[in-house]
């Protein structure tokens, strides 16, 4: 078919040069981007019907179906949370506190524990049928004391939004800067339980809240809001509104409410392409968005490394799967060949410490120092569909530093040769998610090489898993921010809800007169 005979879109008339889209033509062209364009598929074209949204990724052309249902249910829970924002003004500091700790002791409470639990086990069975991956899934003892430890942090947090945090004084009259609520906060999560205890911490500062959490979890999630998250709101007298969460099984939901300019921020955890399509989708929108779209963390040793600590740390680094886990060790030319050992047997040990067999990926400079045995020994990896067969170890190109490997139990990182820790921190700064970055070595002008050069927010020099916000600052982390998409601007790369605030300018004239 050729492009150019494609009809027009039909649309509704609401202007002198706009319409209202109703439908959508197979190899329709769609501009984006400036001076680009994308065509519609024939599915895509299928689908759309009058009432249905079409949102364009100007980055990338990506064309993505918003429907009706799903619009509406997205307006109607930030229109809840907008009204529940203005409540929350006259809401006293207390009744935010009683909140938290009613909260935390509903999870203390074995009747609500059990249908949290009962409603995660059937997430899990579900997940496991679709071979959905079930590490962040599990409602776990520890995450569970996580969850009542983050809520009792929020409960204990001082926030004080009536005395001004600066004063400028001039003749006759002076400017308060006073912090303030920032609005109605929208986040997407992954299938992760304990997001609620992060996520509610923004009501500490004023603020509102829109959850929507992946498939795999909302089971688990409506029975936090009905047994936990409602009644504590209404036992503390705060807004219902206060925490909405969107029920929905539908992807495009999350792109609806990042989609919608009335949220003051966006939040989403997880990592991949989702992920980084959503920060898109909210960033043309208007919201500001904290992202974190990729995970993996990378680890640095030269000459100056002391073997054990390098061993504790990547031993320590691969506990389990998450964004700090490491995932890509890089060592100089001069000590590869003493260290590399080092590697694989702190590799070896914590797949041991799971019950799993490990998997390694090196680069060809890597590769020439291992036993070529390892490329064709076979091992039973555990991967989302389940167990399968696999190499032992394989050789991959120097750009496939980029994969961030997402293992269930059988730890997997890359290990690359490097010339020298500049050679290192260049291809950081070039394949890694710009997120993590640990130097290991007793030499501490390895340290400031890297701390100066290495696009990273977080910057150590042991294991990398301290980058958790509860963990690290005593804060429940809202998300994690990488460097993928820039830098940010006067905060910390770990949001947290006591950091989600705004400036407001008040003036005190006591002199009536005063004029410019």
């Amino acid at each position: 078919m050729d492009r150019s005979d494609c009809p027009p879109a039909r649309t509704r008339a609401s202007g002198p040069h706009t319409g209202t889209l109703t439908s959508l033509s197979a190899g329709q062209p769609i501009p984006f981007g400036g001076d680009r364009v994308a065509y519609v598929d024939e599915d895509l074209a299928a689908q759309f019907v009058p009432g249905d949204r079409l949102v364009v990724v100007q980055s990338t052309g990506g064309l993505l179906r918003i429907p009706e249902d799903q619009s509406t249910l997205v307006d109607q829970a930030v229109e809840t949370a907008l009204q529940a924002f203005s409540d929350l003004q006259n809401c006293s500091a207390a009744q935010v506190t009683a909140f938290f700790e009613a909260f935390a002791a509903a999870l203390e409470t074995p009747e609500v524990i059990a249908q949290i639990r009962a409603a995660n086990e059937a997430d899990l069975v579900a997940a496991r049928q679709r071979q959905r991956s079930t590490t962040r899934l599990a409602f776990t003892d520890s995450m569970h004391q996580q969850m009542i430890e983050g809520l009792r942090i929020w409960k204990e947090a001082v926030v004080d939004n009536g005395s001004p945090v600066q004063t400028q004084s001039h003749q006759g009259w002076i400017v308060e800067s006073h912090r303030a609520p920032l609005g109605v906060v929208g986040f997407v999560f992954e299938g992760r339980p304990n997001v609620f205890a992060d996520a509610v911490g923004v009501l500490r500062t004023g603020n509102t809240v829109v959850f929507r959490i992946g498939s795999d979890a909302l089971g688990t999630a409506r029975a936090l809001m009905e047994h936990a998250v409602q009644p504590s709101l209404r036992s503390a007298g705060l807004p219902q509104g206060s925490a909405v969460l969107v029920d929905s099984v539908e992807r495009s939901s999350g792109l609806a409410l990042f989609s919608d300019s009335r949220l003051s921020l966006a939040v989403a955890r997880g990592s991949g392409e989702a992920v980084a399509q959503l920060g898109a989708v909210a960033r043309q929108s208007g919201v500001p968005v904290s992202l974190h779209g990729t995970g993996g963390a990378w680890m640095l040793a030269s000459a100056n490394s002391d073997p054990d600590r390098l061993y504790a740390s990547l031993v320590n680094s691969l506990d389990r799967k998450v964004c700090n886990t490491t995932n890509v060790v890089c060592l100089t030319r001069d000590t590869a060949p003493a260290l590399m050992p080092v590697v694989l047997s702190a590799l070896t040990e914590a797949a041991a410490g799971l019950g799993e067999s490990p998997r390694l990926h090196l680069t060809a400079a890597a590769a020439d120092l291992v036993d070529p045995e390892v490329f064709t020994k076979l091992v039973e990896i555990q991967r989302a569909e389940g167990p399968v067969t696999e190499s032992l170890a394989t050789v991959i190109a120097e750009e496939d530093l980029a994969q961030e490997w997402e293992w269930e139990r059988s730890p997997e990182i890359s290990v690359a040769v490097v010339e020298d820790l500049d050679h290192a921190v260049r291809l950081f700064n070039r394949y890694s998610p710009q997120f993590v970055i640990s130097m290991i070595s007793d030499d501490p002008s390895d340290h400031d090489l890297v701390y100066r050069t290495a696009n990273a927010p977080f910057v150590g020099d042991g294991f990398t898993r301290w980058v958790d916000g509860q963990y690290a600052l005593l804060t429940p982390e809202l998300g994690l921010s990488n460097w993928e998409g820039g830098r940010l601007l006067g905060r910390s790369a770990i949001l947290s809800g006591d950091s989600v605030h705004t400036v407001r300018l008040r003036a005190r004239i006591s002199t009536p007169d005063l004029r410019r």
